[in-house]
C-alpha cells in the first residue's frame, strides 16, 4: 500500500514539475523533474526486479540445476553402463575360453575313443585274419591229404590198367 502511495506522490510531483517546465518553456530545464524521473526509473527497476527478474532468474537457476543434475545422473548411469558392459565382456571372454577349452578336451577325448575303437577293430580284424589263415591252412592240409590219397588211388588204378597183372603179383 505504501508503494502505491509513493507512486501517486511521485506522479503528483511529476505533474507539478511538468506544469513548471511548461511555464518556464525551456528545452533543458533542470529543476525537480530530473531527480523525480531518476527516482521513477529506479522504482521501476526495483519493481521489475522484484516481480519479474527474481522469479525469472530463480526459474532459470532451477532449470540450470535440474539440467546439471540430469547430466550428472546421466554421466553416472553411463559410467555404470560402461562398467557393466566391460564386466559382461570379461565374463563373455572367460566363458568363450571355457567353451574353447571344453571343446579341445572333448576333441581329445573323442580322438582317444576313436583311436581305441580303431585299435580294437584292428585287433579284431587281425584275429579274424589269423583265424582265417589257420582255417585256410587246415583246409589246405585236408585238401592236400585228400588229394594225395586220391592221387595215390588214381596212380594205382593207372598202374593196374597199364601193367595189369604184373602189379598184383
Amino acid at each position: 500500500m505504501t508503494l502505491w502511495t509513493f507512486v501517486l506522490a511521485v506522479e503528483t510531483v511529476v505533474e507539478a514539475g511538468a506544469e513548471a517546465a511548461e511555464s518556464s518553456g525551456g528545452l533543458f530545464n533542470f529543476d525537480a523533474t530530473l531527480p523525480i524521473m531518476a527516482a521513477q526509473f529506479l522504482l521501476l527497476v526495483a519493481i521489475l526486479n522484484a516481480i519479474f527478474f527474481k522469479p525469472l532468474t530463480k526459474a532459470i537457476d532451477d532449470r540450470s540445476d535440474y539440467v546439471r543434475g540430469n547430466i550428472a545422473e546421466a554421466k553416472e548411469r553411463l559410467g555404470k553402463a560402461q562398467s557393466l558392459a566391460q564386466q559382461y565382456e570379461q565374463e563373455l571372454s572367460a566363458t568363450r575360453r571355457q567353451v574353447k577349452d571344453r571343446l579341445l578336451l572333448a576333441q581329445v577325448d573323442a580322438n582317444k575313443i576313436r583311436n581305441q575303437r580303431i585299435a580294437e577293430a584292428m585287433a579284431e580284424s587281425q584275429a579274424q585274419v589269423v583265424t582265417a589263415k589257420a582255417e585256410i591252412a587246415q583246409q589246405k592240409q585236408v585238401a592236400s591229404d585228400s588229394l594225395n590219397t586220391q592221387t595215390a588211388a588214381l596212380s594205382r588204378q593207372i598202374l593196374e590198367k597199364l601193367l595189369g597183372d604184373l602189379v598184383h603179383s
